[in-house]
């Protein structure tokens, strides 16, 4: 399979009478990446949420020019996986079964994995490495040994669109770059559309194609790292001293004292 067009038109959310989005409008074309930055509480989660319909929101979610608010829960899970910040854990589940659990969408109601799900399954997890912790109860394994298990769960959906929230954020330098390196390389080969939010504003800027600030629920601004990543704009959204510096990769940022 390959990647979707995924486009957010005009999506409008609040909790309670709270307004936390307001009219964000962004595209990802077809295997592209595109990271939602922004200061705490712009509403980066919260749009991930609307997109998988999880939040009540006005606005429209295409994929490849069809709205998904009619399409049926199981059909969207066939498209579009997620990667929550904060994932359930269960007590006591292996890694094998919890990554299993990717196949859901792809079986009959409480039938049990078939031949082709353990198969995806396996495949998955030697993709990131994580084979030989299969019989691993989850729980034991490290924090970056988790993450993979939840990438893999969604990977394991065999989804166009893989949605990552913070998929970094438990993790140290090292850890962090091995997750993003694994998303790009799947990507890459895959042709699989990513978008993901990123608190850490240098690896934004190296493995995503374009970025979208969000400010108080809207977009200040989109384009590429270059563009967003301004000395100005981290001063006007962050209110933070920093210097951006070109890297071979993409844009780093400096904090200054």
């Amino acid at each position: 399979m390959t990647g979707a067009r995924i486009e957010v038109v005009g999506l409008t959310a609040a909790y309670g009478r709270t307004r936390v989005l307001d009219t964000v409008r962004v595209t990802v074309e077809p295997g592209g990446w595109l990271a939602v930055i922004g200061p705490n509480g712009s509403g980066k989660s919260t749009l991930l949420r609307c997109i998988l319909g999880l939040h009540p929101h006005e606005g429209l979610v295409r994929l490849d020019g069809v709205d998904t608010s009619g399409m049926p829960r199981r059909q969207r899970a066939r498209q579009v996986a997620y990667a929550p910040q904060l994932p359930v854990l269960p007590e006591g589940v292996s890694t094998r079964d919890y990554v299993m659990l990717g196949r859901t969408p792809h079986r009959a109601l409480l039938s049990a994995p078939r031949a082709v799900d353990r198969q995806v399954v396996a495949d998955v997890m030697e993709r990131l490495e994580i084979g030989a912790l299969a019989g691993r109860p989850l729980r034991t394994l490290s924090g970056g040994e988790q993450q993979r298990a939840v990438l893999a769960r969604a990977l394991a959906q065999q989804p166009r669109v893989l949605l990552l929230d913070e998929p970094t954020s438990s993790l140290d330098l090292g850890h962090a770059q091995q997750v993003l390196d694994l998303v790009d390389g799947l990507r890459r080969q895959d042709g699989l559309t990513v978008l993901s939010t990123l608190h850490d504003l240098t690896l934004a800027g190296q493995y995503a194609d374009r970025l979208a600030l969000l400010s108080r629920g809207r977009v200040a601004a989109e384009g590429t790292p270059a563009e967003v990543l301004t000395t100005a704009a981290l001063q006007t959204y962050y209110g933070a001293r920093a210097q951006v510096v070109e890297g071979p990769h993409g844009p780093a940022v400096l904090p200054v004292r």
